[in-house]
Protein backbone atom coordinates (compact mmCIF):
# COMPACT_ATOMS: atom_id res chain seq x y z
CA UNK A 1 0.00 0.00 0.00
CA UNK A 2 1.35 3.40 -1.14
CA UNK A 3 0.86 6.40 0.35
CA UNK A 4 0.78 9.72 -1.82
CA UNK A 5 1.20 13.08 -0.79
CA UNK A 6 0.54 16.35 -2.72
CA UNK A 7 2.16 19.07 -2.02
CA UNK A 8 1.74 22.42 -4.25
CA UNK A 9 1.11 20.53 -7.41
CA UNK A 10 4.23 17.82 -6.54
CA UNK A 11 3.45 14.36 -6.16
CA UNK A 12 5.67 12.60 -3.41
CA UNK A 13 4.86 8.63 -3.16
CA UNK A 14 5.78 6.65 0.30
CA UNK A 15 5.94 3.27 0.52
CA UNK A 16 5.22 2.66 4.45
CA UNK A 17 7.22 -0.71 4.54
CA UNK A 18 10.39 1.54 3.82
CA UNK A 19 9.82 4.10 5.77
CA UNK A 20 9.67 1.65 8.97
CA UNK A 21 13.25 0.02 7.74
CA UNK A 22 14.32 3.38 7.55
CA UNK A 23 13.49 4.79 10.62
CA UNK A 24 14.32 1.38 12.43
CA UNK A 25 18.22 1.92 10.69
CA UNK A 26 18.49 5.57 12.20
CA UNK A 27 17.45 4.83 15.40
CA UNK A 28 20.14 1.57 15.36
CA UNK A 29 22.55 3.83 14.67
CA UNK A 30 21.79 6.68 17.19
CA UNK A 31 22.16 3.66 20.02
CA UNK A 32 25.36 2.09 18.78
CA UNK A 33 27.91 3.12 21.60
CA UNK A 34 30.95 4.76 20.53
CA UNK A 35 33.59 2.03 22.31
CA UNK A 36 33.32 -1.00 23.16
CA UNK A 37 31.07 -2.71 26.00
CA UNK A 38 34.07 -4.71 27.04
CA UNK A 39 36.91 -2.32 28.33
CA UNK A 40 39.97 -3.96 26.48
CA UNK A 41 42.15 -1.72 29.11
CA UNK A 42 44.66 -3.43 31.61
CA UNK A 43 43.58 -5.33 34.54
CA UNK A 44 45.53 -5.87 37.38
CA UNK A 45 46.57 -9.33 37.83
CA UNK A 46 44.89 -10.83 40.65
CA UNK A 47 46.90 -14.32 40.97
CA UNK A 48 45.49 -15.69 44.23
CA UNK A 49 44.59 -15.93 47.85
CA UNK A 50 45.78 -15.82 51.28
CA UNK A 51 43.44 -16.44 54.36
CA UNK A 52 44.04 -17.24 58.00
CA UNK A 53 43.07 -16.24 61.39
CA UNK A 54 44.73 -13.90 64.27
CA UNK A 55 43.70 -15.26 67.64
CA UNK A 56 45.11 -15.01 71.68
CA UNK A 57 45.27 -17.25 74.21
CA UNK A 58 46.67 -19.95 72.22
CA UNK A 59 43.86 -20.00 69.86
CA UNK A 60 41.01 -19.85 72.09
CA UNK A 61 40.26 -15.65 71.27
CA UNK A 62 39.37 -14.26 68.05
CA UNK A 63 41.09 -11.23 67.91
CA UNK A 64 38.92 -9.09 65.31
CA UNK A 65 39.91 -5.60 63.80
CA UNK A 66 43.57 -5.90 63.23
CA UNK A 67 45.66 -5.30 60.29
CA UNK A 68 47.35 -7.50 58.52
CA UNK A 69 49.54 -7.13 55.52
CA UNK A 70 50.86 -9.42 52.90
CA UNK A 71 54.37 -7.81 51.82
CA UNK A 72 55.95 -9.41 48.00
CA UNK A 73 59.28 -10.11 48.63
CA UNK A 74 60.16 -9.24 44.87
CA UNK A 75 58.46 -6.22 45.06
CA UNK A 76 57.71 -4.41 48.18
CA UNK A 77 54.27 -4.42 47.18
CA UNK A 78 52.13 -4.27 50.41
CA UNK A 79 47.94 -5.40 50.06
CA UNK A 80 46.91 -4.94 54.24
CA UNK A 81 43.55 -5.91 55.29
CA UNK A 82 42.02 -6.11 58.84
CA UNK A 83 40.36 -9.41 60.50
CA UNK A 84 36.27 -9.81 61.10
CA UNK A 85 34.80 -10.12 64.33
CA UNK A 86 35.87 -13.86 64.23
CA UNK A 87 39.38 -13.06 63.71
CA UNK A 88 39.21 -14.24 60.20
CA UNK A 89 41.10 -12.62 57.25
CA UNK A 90 41.36 -12.98 52.93
CA UNK A 91 42.94 -10.84 50.78
CA UNK A 92 43.14 -10.98 47.08
CA UNK A 93 46.90 -10.73 46.25
CA UNK A 94 49.18 -11.00 42.64
CA UNK A 95 50.81 -13.66 42.13
CA UNK A 96 54.53 -14.13 43.90
CA UNK A 97 56.07 -14.76 47.40
CA UNK A 98 54.52 -13.04 50.48
CA UNK A 99 55.75 -12.71 54.18
CA UNK A 100 52.62 -11.78 56.20
CA UNK A 101 53.32 -8.76 58.88
CA UNK A 102 50.68 -8.33 61.85
CA UNK A 103 50.06 -5.10 63.51
CA UNK A 104 50.36 -5.39 67.02
CA UNK A 105 48.67 -3.38 69.98
CA UNK A 106 51.49 -2.26 72.56
CA UNK A 107 50.76 -4.74 75.21
CA UNK A 108 50.62 -7.51 72.49
CA UNK A 109 53.49 -9.77 71.52
CA UNK A 110 53.35 -12.36 68.58
CA UNK A 111 53.52 -15.78 69.48
CA UNK A 112 53.45 -17.74 66.44
CA UNK A 113 53.24 -16.15 62.61
CA UNK A 114 53.06 -17.91 59.04
CA UNK A 115 56.40 -18.58 57.24
CA UNK A 116 56.68 -16.69 53.89
CA UNK A 117 53.88 -17.93 51.58
CA UNK A 118 54.24 -18.82 47.40
CA UNK A 119 51.03 -17.43 45.85
CA UNK A 120 50.35 -18.84 42.50
CA UNK A 121 47.08 -18.05 39.61
CA UNK A 122 44.26 -19.45 41.25
CA UNK A 123 45.50 -20.17 44.75
CA UNK A 124 43.80 -20.41 48.08
CA UNK A 125 46.94 -19.98 50.63
CA UNK A 126 44.60 -21.07 54.12
CA UNK A 127 45.81 -21.65 56.90
CA UNK A 128 48.41 -18.71 57.89
CA UNK A 129 47.52 -18.02 60.90
CA UNK A 130 49.04 -15.30 63.88
CA UNK A 131 48.66 -16.53 68.06
CA UNK A 132 48.98 -13.13 69.78
CA UNK A 133 49.85 -13.45 73.90
CA UNK A 134 49.24 -10.14 75.97
CA UNK A 135 52.40 -9.31 77.85
CA UNK A 136 53.29 -11.88 80.70
CA UNK A 137 51.21 -14.30 79.28
CA UNK A 138 53.52 -16.03 76.58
Amino acid sequence: MALTLHIRDAELNVDPRSTFIAGVLLLSLGCHPSRPVIDPGSRPDVGGSISGTVTADGGRTALGARMVTAVNVKTGVRVAVSTTSTGAYTMRVPAGTYTLELELRQVEALVASPDPTEVDRGDLDAGRDFVVALAGQR
